[in-house]
């Protein structure tokens, strides 16, 4: 299909499918018409940077009563410790490899980002906002995209009726890097700006967001609110400068927070509660190499840009009035690929013709009894070298190099990294979440079982070359050949 093609496509989507009831919807106990969706992503928040996760030096109410009135999830993973791969995993479903993007995306600018400056996401990709329309679905992207900066890797491009926001990280501008192009706020497909006031962006995405639920009250909507905070540089507007005792980090998140009670607001407001189901979740962990301006993972090893589980777990929200329990916990393992699948379930929509790495993991999110995780193994990739795998509470480490904080900098100064490697290592993380005791000489059984998985991963989505070869094709890369 040409982008043409999709576009008209989209854009021809029957909006009969809004009015049409679907009887009983699973998950609900009445027959309702299709459900609002909204997932709300930030960028670079730790574990444990939500009231209810363990945050210190800051509260976090809106987030603290949006658990109270829903579903905590302890064991939640995206599927990359940085940006652009874990934002694809969300949108497609799959694992970052199998759709093509392993890798952070970069504007064009230094010699280094040639070759990653110049990519997307792939058109033959279906994303959740696709899917949705398919059902007669508006929707809507506001804040940070990062899969692809030019007009045919944009929001629009890719089943979203309207976009407001950042392409890329907000630290990739002239300020951080001369050979960068003026930072772009962008409307549709066209900058409006340039080098916007960053304080403004969490009220302006907001306000965009709410804008939005008030106009599209009275058919099903998909909304997307991707905040471009607390990823360093950090910026809040004046009315949260100053009022957290932890610092900058801590007035950000407030002023996030603040944002997620605005939107539940409007929901009820618009008499919306009962039918809209909303997701809080990070896209990865904490910039621990930042200091005080980068977020904590609590009692988690590790952080943003690794595989342990700092980098990858994450807080993750869910709340439904009516079909979620209030205040309940879910400790089985789910990631953000799960969306995608669990969504289309929802609206009884079609998933894509392609493999699917997620799964409908509503039994988990409804609390079903004896509901358990749908994963047999997990597996932790950095860019496109695998490095861990998971399976139950085993993980395990296959020989890697990472890097970890050395000195931690401050107020907006980067520290720096000590790397080290890591040799082949089980850890059990029901006794041992810091993954600090390494007990492969105890489970050889165990070992075993999860390098076989590692094989079938390296066969299925590929893994680097250890003699700088290159990555082998896999997943749907094969399609694009």
């Amino acid at each position: 299909m040409t982008q043409t093609t999709r576009r008209h496509f989209l854009q021809t989507c029957s909006a009969g499918f809004a009015a049409a009831a679907l009887g009983t919807l699973p998950g609900c106990s009445q027959p309702k018409s299709l459900p609002n969706l909204v997932i709300i992503f930030t960028d670079d928040q730790g574990y444990a940077d939500v009231g209810v996760y363990g945050a210190q030096g800051f509260e976090t109410p809106n987030l603290d009563q949006m658990a109270q009135a829903g579903r905590r999830f302890t064991d939640f993973h995206v599927a990359s410790p940085v940006c652009s791969p874990s934002r694809a995993a969300l949108l497609t479903g799959c694992y970052p490899q199998r759709v093509g993007l392993p890798m952070v995306l970069f504007p064009d600018g230094p010699e280094w980002t040639k070759g990653k400056s110049e990519l997307g996401l792939n058109e033959n990709e279906t994303t959740l906002a696709e899917l949705l329309k398919s059902k007669g679905y508006r929707t809507a992207c506001y804040g940070k995209w990062h899969l692809g900066h030019h007009e045919p890797f944009l929001p629009v491009n890719h089943g979203f009726d309207d976009y407001f926001g950042l392409p890329y990280s907000n630290d990739m501008r002239p300020e951080d890097n001369p050979a960068y192009p003026p930072l772009p706020l962008i409307q549709g497909t066209e900058v409006i700006e340039e080098n916007p006031d960053q304080s403004l962006l969490t009220r302006r995405y907001t306000q965009k967001a709410l804008e939005f639920i008030n106009k599209n009250a009275d058919q099903p909507f998909f909304l997307y609110l991707a905040h471009s905070m607390p990823h360093v540089p950090l910026y809040r507007s004046d009315r949260f400068a100053g009022i957290s005792e932890q610092g900058v980090y801590g007035d950000v998140i407030r002023e996030i927070d603040w944002s997620v009670g605005q939107v539940l607001k409007t929901l009820k407001d618009n008499g919306l509660d009962d039918n809209t189901l909303i997701v809080f979740v990070s896209d990865n962990g904490p910039w621990t190499v930042f200091g005080n301006h980068g977020g904590s993972a609590g009692p988690l090893r590790g952080c943003k840009q690794t595989v342990f589980e700092g980098g990858q777990r994450v807080p993750c929200i869910m709340r439904w009035p009516g079909k979620i329990p209030e205040n309940s916990v879910c400790d089985s393992f789910a990631t953000t690929m799960d969306m995608l699948p669990t969504m289309a379930a929802l609206v009884n929509a079609d998933l894509p013709p392609r493999k699917i790495d997620g799964h409908d993991i509503r039994p988990l999110v409804f609390a079903d009894a004896n509901a358990e995780t749908p994963y047999e193994a997990f597996y932790y990739y950095d860019g496109p070298t695998l490095k861990a795998v998971r399976s139950g509470k085993w993980k395990l480490h296959v020989p890697h190099d990472y890097k970890g904080v050395k000195q931690a900098g401050m107020d907006g100064e980067k520290g720096t990294y000590f790397y080290q490697k890591i040799e082949l290592s089980l850890f059990d993380l029901e006794q041992d979440i810091n993954e600090d005791q390494n007990v492969a000489d105890q489970h050889p059984e165990v070992v075993q079982r999860l390098l076989a998985a590692v094989e079938q991963a390296r066969a299925d989505l590929g893994d680097h070359d250890r003699k700088g070869k290159g990555v082998r094709p896999c997943g749907h890369l094969k399609d694009y050949s």
